[in-house]
């Protein structure tokens, strides 16, 4: 008996090839369309953390308009309560939120990812970061800015476990982008600060991530520059001197600054350390009443993020408080080791603003705006130790290109000086204590991470 024919099959037509073609293309532009979709709800928390740091300012001023002296109860009181709600109720929430986020992406164990940048700990961020401010604390919204866009992405990127780590990268590196309306340093920062490297694999993501971010942002907010834009300029001359004096202040008072807050987040020796590890919450008050202290000091100008001030004085309109530049400083180490939520960028600034209008009397022929943003960069990059991104990002919030060399420049100098006194970047030195504690137990995973953990 013959074998019977084999089935015969209609030759595959070209409609056929596409379908098959657009079948197998529909993961990757269904993941695509979800991270545009967490770009854009990035870009729309930016927005909002940023009215309400705003709105949190102007009601602090109302609380204390009365008198003054009402920081003395309000500043302590409202810490205490911020270090409680960021302890007990949101773990994780506290600081920056840029150490989270380096610390999420650098580590093995899922749960404590997870509990870094979830969206109840970014949740917790936006309450207790606004909460601060409205008692005068000396923070931001720049740094928390970067934890809330990382957890939206791992909220989103949670379907691509491969990808998670640079889908964090992405999420922070467009918290930064639409929190200052600066592209180019969102997406330097990431690479310079969040990864420390150039991933080809992740550049495509960070950059669709960022201009999502960022057009939300535009949209809302429309076109602006952070700081207003300016046209200070530094001729090539003995005004240059500025340059190397205000880099080495920089580097001195940024190194200070890191080698401080390390020393406290680490923990200190002795019984010290030991009653402030048991009284985490008394500390903090005490801590909030150091920072109500340099309020009265400065008249006031020392509470908030400190913008108003660092534009006031960057247009010339105001040169602030003789002392503004080390209150501030020490109004931002006093809300820094406290532990409450609140980021670094907007306050480093502003201490680099003071600085630089102190040498306003030494250098009469240079105007007082590139003076400004020379020691803007310099205390920025001198706390950070992240030069690129601090030349970068003073330069794009104030369209100032003319000064590109100038804070190159103090930005070398300040880094190099920085590192004589602090060796460790503070980002991720604070990252390695946070993930040193979790590994010990010594920091909470939640509940909710495990169960996480368990359905990865």
């Amino acid at each position: 008996m013959l074998d019977p024919a084999p089935p015969s099959f209609p030759p595959r037509t070209r409609l056929d090839r596409l379908r098959g073609a657009a079948a197998a293309a529909a993961p990757l532009w269904r993941q695509r369309l979800l991270f545009l979709f967490g770009g854009l709800c990035v870009g729309l928390a930016a927005v909002a953390m940023a009215k309400l740091a705003d709105g949190a300012h102007v009601v602090f001023r109302w609380i204390v308009s009365p008198s003054p002296l009402v920081a003395l109860v309000l500043t302590p009181l409202g810490f205490a309560v911020a270090i409680l709600l960021s302890l007990r109720v949101f773990p994780n929430s506290q600081g920056s939120g840029i150490p989270q986020v380096i610390a999420a992406r650098h580590t093995d164990d899922p749960a404590i990812r997870n509990a870094l940048v979830s969206l109840r700990t970014a949740f917790g961020k936006i309450l207790v970061m606004t909460l601060g401010l409205v008692c005068g604390a000396s923070t931001g919204r720049e740094g928390p800015t970067v934890q809330v866009g990382a957890a939206i992405m791992a909220a989103v990127g949670r379907l691509d476990a491969e990808r998670l780590p640079g889908v964090i990268l992405a999420g922070g590196a467009a918290g930064v982008a639409a929190a200052f309306n600066t592209p180019i340093a969102g997406i330097v920062f990431g690479i310079e600060e969040l990864s420390r490297t150039y991933e080809s694999r992740t550049s495509g993501l960070i950059v669709a991530t960022v201009i999502a971010a960022g057009l939300t942002a535009l949209a809302i907010q429309g076109d602006y520059t952070y700081f207003g834009t300016t046209k200070a300029a530094l001729p090539f001359g003995p005004g240059w001197l500025a340059v190397a004096i205000l880099g080495v202040l920089g580097g001195v008072a940024g190194g200070l600054f890191g080698r401080v807050t390390l020393l406290f987040a680490r923990g200190l020796p002795g019984r010290v350390g030991g009653a402030i590890r048991r009284h985490p919450i008394l500390f903090g008050a005490l801590c909030g009443l150091g920072v109500a202290l340099c309020g009265l000091a400065s008249g006031g100008t020392v509470y908030g993020t400190g913008y108003e001030e660092a534009r006031a004085m960057l247009h010339g309109t105001d040169t602030g408080h003789p002392a503004y530049a080390p209150l501030k400083f020490l109004a931002t180490v006093f809300s820094s080791i406290s532990g409450i939520p609140g980021g670094l960028f907007a306050p480093s600034l502003s201490v680099g603003a003071g600085m630089g209008v102190w040498l306003h009397g030494l250098f009469a022929d240079v105007p007082i705006g590139a003076l400004v943003l020379i020691g803007m960069t310099a205390y920025l990059t001198g706390a950070l130790q992240a030069p690129i991104t601090a030349f970068v990002i003073v330069t794009e919030m104030t369209q100032d290109h003319a000064m590109m060399i100038p804070l190159m420049v103090t930005a070398l100098i300040a880094d190099a000086v920085s590192k004589l006194i602090c060796r460790e970047g503070l980002y991720h030195a604070l990252a390695a204590t946070i993930l040193e504690k979790a590994e010990s137990g010594a920091a909470p995973v939640t509940a909710s991470s495990r169960k996480l953990e368990r359905n990865a």
